[in-house]
């Protein structure tokens, strides 16, 4: 895929082709959510109970296990696509719709018992991890198939790319307030 792919073109793709979910499963976002999203729903749920929120976890692991490459293969898919900021819209936006709606059923049907707590922590936590996701793949790491580097290269980088995605976003703010005070106001040019 090439720089010059767009949003849209990404989201036809999906739609036109849904086996490219399949064919590029990302069992690193697979792993690294499963383990991390268990612990958020095991410590959502302690309150309930160490069962209840052992119950909780393993329902989130196993869940997570089975979809997150599916998720992670979708982020994989616009991390070439442009503009850079469209894409991480699509997929802040896209992702948690999708994969929220599937997991309120699944933990409906367990019976987790902190299920609004459960649910706002993990939707926080996709919006962020999957901006992150999204930012690392642009730069190479987290990425499967032919593009992909080792697991060891990718956790070594992580550091970096923490701090690199930490400070992306003020730095954007600033560089659009630096750009935008070197304009005049609109309406308050001079008549003269």
């Amino acid at each position: 895929m090439s720089r010059e792919t767009t949003v849209t073109r990404v989201l036809r793709r999906l739609v036109a082709d849904p086996f490219y979910l399949i064919r590029h499963w990302n069992w690193k976002s697979a792993t690294c959510s499963s383990i991390l999203r268990a612990g958020i729903f095991f410590g959502a749920n302690l309150a309930a109970g160490w069962r209840a929120a052992a119950a909780a976890m393993m329902t989130e692991f196993v869940y997570r296990a089975l979809t997150a490459g599916f998720y992670g293969a979708m982020t994989q898919a616009f991390r070439q696509a442009e503009p850079e900021w469209a894409a991480g819209l699509v997929v802040m936006f896209l992702l948690p719709v999708a994969s929220h709606s599937l997991e309120l059923t699944v933990h409906l049907l367990r019976g987790t018992p902190k299920i609004i707590t459960s649910l706002v922590s993990s939707v926080v936590f996709t919006a962020l991890s999957t901006l992150f996701n999204l930012y690392a793949m642009r730069r190479g790491a987290l990425v499967v198939g032919a593009e992909g580097g080792s697991v060891a290269a990718d956790l070594r980088r992580l550091p970096r790319l923490i701090v690199g995605f930490t400070i992306a976003g003020p730095l954007a703010l600033a560089a659009l307030w630096k750009g935008a005070s070197l304009r005049p106001p609109t309406g308050l040019e001079s008549s003269e």
